[in-house]
Parts: structure tokens; C-alpha cells; sequence
């Protein structure tokens, strides 16, 4: 199928890949395909996108929020609990040692962005397979295009596949259905008149 992709729509894959790499996720995943959307080469894309507020830069910022504010949950203590790790018992040692709220009051470390993108030499490289979703979209884009009547599948294609069965971390990027109804329009008026 990925011989059916324009170059930006490839490149979008690339970055997908990347971003799923960066973020630590052990798949590529809806909302790395977006991401790469959002940096492909397909300037007029990216500017309709832009003009709605959607840009690389907010989104990576909202999966790092998302990432960082979701503290370990009950379920996860538990699974902790059973190989011996009591969370609790934890703090209480850290705080011995380092001062009542010493989790509350740690600073979290920065690290430097990296990347193929952005010249890192030493990051691991080897496939990242694609989640279930993000396969989904990418059969979706196939769709798309098809229905449209085109002979190949570019970046807006796999944006029209995101917006047709967004999964609920894109649906909290992109808005709610009036949001994506609106954007999917665009979309195809944006393939429309690129034809």
C-alpha cells in the first residue's frame, strides 16, 4: 500500500515513526500519525491545519502533559504490590531522606528534544510496528482516496482516515464533532482544488 503514498504523505509515516520513538511508545500510535501530518512537506496542508490551531508544537505539548500528569493509578499500585513494591512505603522513604513532599517538590528533567529529525546520533533505530488504530487510519486514507477517485494516497487522505474514526487521544487533539465535521470539509475542499 505504501507505494500508493505521495512523498509527503510517506515522509508523515517517517515522522510518525519518530515521534512514537521520541515519546517512548512501543508502538506508533493515532496520535504520531498526526504529528507527522503536522510537519509533512505538504505546506498547504499544514497551513490549513495552522489556521484552525492545530501545530506540531501544541500537540506535542498536550501527549507530554497527558504523559506526565497521569500519576499512577490503583490498578498500577497493585500491579506494583504483587511483585513486592509498595508505593506507599516509597514516599515514606523518600521523604525521610529528602524532606516531606520531596516527589511533590522534584523538578522534572528536560531532556533535549532528538531525533532522525532533529540530529541525534545516538538513538536507537529498529521498527516500531503500528497499534491497531493507527492501521485503521492508514486503510482509511486507502478509502479515502479511492472514493475521491485518486490514483495515489496524500497527506490529507491520512488526515481524512484520522477524521472518519478518530480514537479519544485525537479526538481531545482535533475537538469534538462539529470540530472535526468542519476540518474534514476543509480537508477535501483543500484535495479539491490541489487536484
Amino acid at each position: 500500500m505504501f507505494e500508493r503514498f505521495d512523498r509527503a504523505a510517506k515522509y508523515a509515516i517517517v515522522v510518525a515513526q519518530e515521534e512514537a520513538r521520541e515519546l517512548h511508545s512501543p508502538r506508533i500510535e493515532m496520535e504520531h500519525v498526526l504529528l507527522g501530518l503536522l510537519v509533512a512537506p505538504d505546506t498547504g496542508l499544514r497551513q490549513l491545519l495552522a489556521e484552525r490551531g492545530y501545530t506540531a508544537e501544541a500537540v506535542r505539548e498536550a501527549l507530554a502533559r497527558k504523559r506526565t500528569a497521569e500519576p499512577l493509578g490503583e490498578a498500577d499500585a497493585a500491579a506494583l504490590r504483587s511483585i513486592g513494591i509498595d508505593l506507599d512505603a516509597v514516599r515514606e522513604s523518600l521523604e525521610a531522606t529528602f524532606g516531606p513532599d520531596a516527589l511533590d517538590r522534584a523538578a522534572p528533567v528536560q531532556e533535549p528534544r532528538r531525533g532522525l529529525f532533529r540530529g541525534s546520533r545516538d538513538m536507537g533505530f529498529g521498527h516500531i510496528p503500528f497499534d491497531r488504530d493507527a492501521k485503521k487510519v492508514l486503510e482509511l486514507s486507502l478509502r479515502e482516496a479511492l472514493s475521491r477517485g485518486d490514483d495515489h494516497i496524500e497527506a490529507g487522505h491520512i488526515l481524512l482516515g484520522i477524521l472518519r474514526s478518530p480514537n479519544a487521544t485525537t479526538r481531545g487533539l482535533l475537538g469534538d464533532e462539529t470540530a472535526t465535521g468542519t476540518l474534514r470539509t476543509a480537508v477535501g475542499d483543500y484535495l479539491d482544488h490541489a487536484a
